[in-house]
């Protein structure tokens, strides 16, 4: 057969290892042949010779001619999944057919992305796209769409979903779900003909957030198996997929990855002229198992300009010490006695302003109560940077107890439906004749898209910041969003989840920008609100509401699939966790909390000397470690999850060259095997020679053994890294609920 005539319009983008392929020869939005693997530096002729060879054949009782899986896929292409933009004008315009304005081009920009933009209209039906694929440096590949209503008269936009096609040997599925103190669970399943949607109405990401939905080779690990993954970067309401149909996905291969915002009915309504623009979907492909997926996601996050560069502070949390018991002696010892262990960073928790001496009433009277603090807070907060640490405090901004001030003088203020002309009010809790939502914890939402409720939060609590000297913001959200509906221009309330997820967006921009250096954790009932939309915003996440290290040991593992250690917080709490009643050893909780954004929420000032002197270790340990652990690989090994040897993890981070480790040995539960496997370490260079050594500065792990491991008795060992990979090295008898640290380095 002769060769193909070179073809300029097939695009290859390529990075460290990862390559998307694009036919841009129109008319219509460029068809994405392959995204995976990176097959090489193709010239056009072999680019050209590539399309030919993947054009697929043609079935019986199927479209007459091939036909392509666009970047906006619908109806008009042939595709008869979901579509890629969805919207109607008065029930028309149902399936516009796009066409690309000129040949686009792929341009590098300054921070070294490859950037794909591609404009496109249909004019008959009123409908304009732009584009965007980037190719970021690490090989993680962002897409995201704009829409604009060209037309007369309102188009009303039903959904905005980004796909990228994934090929048949993709056959098993893995995403994470959970509930409150329970987040990031992961669960499997066949990858079928179908949908599989996961699809979110909390109007925040939630606590069963899948945070990435992935498609992998049957089998696939943290260290095995070729895997696609798939994020949407957005913290309200949204959707991710995994789509199969009998007819594959054109050239491009046998199914699909997707996601997107998750639009309301009636929710965006485009005037002529107006636009709206998607999330961000993040896609990361690897060859080498999640652990490789991973590693594109947190090398990109690391590189972003707003990205946090100074060492994480060892913080100390006051709600599991105090509650709602706020006295100035008894946090000023508590400070004390933090800062005489390691902390860097104390953090006042709910209960300082209005009414708020429980969860029932106070929330959103943001101003200080002269009941508990006569004096205000800058006592303390002038205390505690005396001693050294920065000064933090909790806020709840976007929501509200219905029993406030700020409800009784503006219940319209409140995100939910208004009753209508012929309906009596509903009344719950003290404001009369307002139709609420059902309460969550005893609160209420508030409507973020009307300016007077964004300027009111945007002034009080840029206020407080100056008034007390506040480096940091605990920044809560502590129920999802029901019945959001906001009036727009005409009175009509619609709904409102679009524009309050703008809307928080725009005030935690408005704040960095009035306060540099300010930094800002998303809390959200603990994890509920983990995305890297939010985190575009925020310098860390709490993972979750529980301290418990077992559960916590889980929760931390998943949730760092997506976000980097140095971004989720991670607390020592009490010995008794209070959101599951286990009670855990002390080296076992700090431990866990090493593996992250370390800090404590424990009432200190009941601890013992020897408690005292074990967590001084442990911020010593930290404080040494924390330049590897928050800017290496995350390294996670296959160790059985099921069978007589399960029950232990193996987990780490390795330095970017490759001559530093430090890793966690982890025994969950017992295990029908008397000898747990062996210590594989993953991550290190196989011809290095390293030196492995215990580090017990958090407390050593309680084993169950008569003779002990001589290597782990004596405290170190020299191995090279190819040994260390492949045979490993004998593993302790730990305990249950016990963990070892081991760092090595290289000789």
């Amino acid at each position: 057969m002769p060769d193909q005539p070179a073809r300029p319009d097939t695009l290859l983008l390529r990075a460290a290892g990862a390559a998307v392929l694009l036919d841009t020869s129109g008319p219509g939005l460029p068809s994405v042949l392959h995204w995976g693997a990176d097959p090489g530096d193709l010239d056009a002729a072999a680019r050209s010779r590539l399309v030919a060879a993947l054009a697929p054949a043609v079935p019986h009782s199927a479209l007459d001619t091939p036909w392509p899986l666009t970047l906006l896929p619908g109806e008009p292409d042939g595709w008869s999944g979901r579509p890629g933009l969805a919207g109607h004008r008065d029930g028309a315009d149902l399936f516009p057919r796009l066409v690309t304005d000129g040949a686009p081009t792929v341009t590098t920009t300054d921070d070294g992305a490859q950037e794909l933009v591609v404009e496109a209209a249909d004019a008959t039906a009123g409908v304009a796209t732009r584009s965007v694929v980037r190719l970021e440096a690490d090989g993680l590949l962002r897409v995201r769409h704009s829409v604009t209503n060209t037309g007369a008269g309102t188009y009303v936009l039903a959904g905005v979903t980004a796909v990228l096609p994934v090929p048949a040997r993709a056959g098993e599925l893995l995403d994470l779900t959970g509930r409150w103190c329970r987040e990031r669970s992961p669960q499997r399943k066949p990858f079928d003909h179908g949908t599989h949607a996961r699809e979110s109405r909390r109007g925040r990401t939630g606590h069963d957030a899948t945070l990435l939905l992935v498609a992998g080779t049957a089998g696939f690990g943290f260290r095995h198996g070729e895997v696609w993954g798939v994020h949407v970067a957005w913290s309200g309401n949204h959707a991710h997929l995994a789509e199969r149909l009998a007819e594959g996905a054109g050239a491009g291969g046998a199914g699909v990855l997707g996601g997107g915002e998750l639009l309301l009915p009636g929710e965006v309504r485009l005037a002529a002229g107006e636009s709206y623009t998607s999330p961000w979907v993040c896609f990361s492909w690897s060859g080498e198992g999640l652990d490789g997926l991973t590693a594109r996601v947190h090398r990109w996050m690391r590189a972003r300009p707003q990205h946090p560069r100074r060492p994480r502070p060892l913080t100390l949390n006051s709600w599991e010490a105090v509650y709602f018991d706020h006295r100035l002696d008894r946090l000023t010892e508590l400070a004390e006695r933090a800062a005489e262990i390691g902390a860097e960073r104390f953090v006042l928790d709910d209960g300082w302003f209005g009414s708020r001496r429980n969860d029932h009433s106070g929330l959103g009277d943001w101003t200080v109560s002269d009941a508990v603090w006569p004096q205000g807070l800058r006592p303390l907060a002038d205390r505690v940077r005396g001693l050294g640490m920065e000064f933090g405090l909790w806020f709840e901004p976007e929501m509200v107890n219905p029993d406030s001030d700020l409800v009784r003088a503006h219940p319209d203020w409140v995100l939910g439906p208004a009753p209508g002309a012929d309906e009596p009010a509903v009344t719950s809790g003290p404001v009369d004749g307002a139709r609420l939502p059902r309460p969550w914890r005893r609160q209420m939402v508030l409507d973020l898209a009307r300016p007077e409720v964004f300027d009111h939060l945007l002034g009080r609590i840029s206020a407080l910041v100056d008034e007390i000297g506040v480096a940091y913001i605990k920044w809560d959200h502590n129920r999802d969003l029901h019945e959001s509906l906001t009036p727009g221009p005409d009175g009509v309330r619609r709904g409102g989840v679009h524009l309050q997820t703008l809307g928080i967006y725009r005030l935690l921009d408005a704040l960095r920008e009035r306060h540099p250096g300010l930094e800002i954790e998303s809390c959200s009932s603990g994890g509920a609100r983990v995305d890297l939309g939010i985190l575009d915003r925020t310098d860390r996440v709490w993972a979750s509401d529980t301290n418990d290290a077992l559960e916590r040991q889980s929760i931390q593992r998943w949730t760092g699939l997506l976000v980097p250690p140095e971004l989720v917080g991670s607390h020592v709490g009490p010995p008794v966790a209070h959101t599951t009643g286990r009670q855990a050893h002390l080296s076992f909780r700090c431990v866990t909390a090493l593996f992250g954004h370390a800090g404590m929420e424990w009432d200190v000032t009941t601890c013992t000397p020897e408690e005292v002197t074990q967590l001084q270790g442990w911020a010593g340990l930290y404080k040494e470690l924390r330049g590897l652990l928050h800017s290496g690989d995350v390294v996670r090994a296959d160790l059985p999850e099921t069978g007589p040897a399960a029950g232990a993890w193996l987990h780490g981070v390795v330095a970017p060259d490759r001559r530093e480790a430090v890793y966690s040995f982890v025994r969950l539960t017992t295990s029908a095997d008397l000898q747990p496997p062996r210590l594989i370490l993953p991550g290190l260079d196989d011809a290095l020679e390293y030196e492995v050594v215990r580090r017990d500065e958090a407390g050593a792990p309680w084993a169950v053994e008569t003779v002990p491991v001589p290597w782990f008795a004596a405290g170190r060992t020299v191995a090279s890294g190819a040994v260390l990979r492949t045979v490993g090295l004998a593993a302790p008898l730990l305990n249950p609920e016990q963990a070892a640290v081991l760092h090595v380095r290289a000789l």
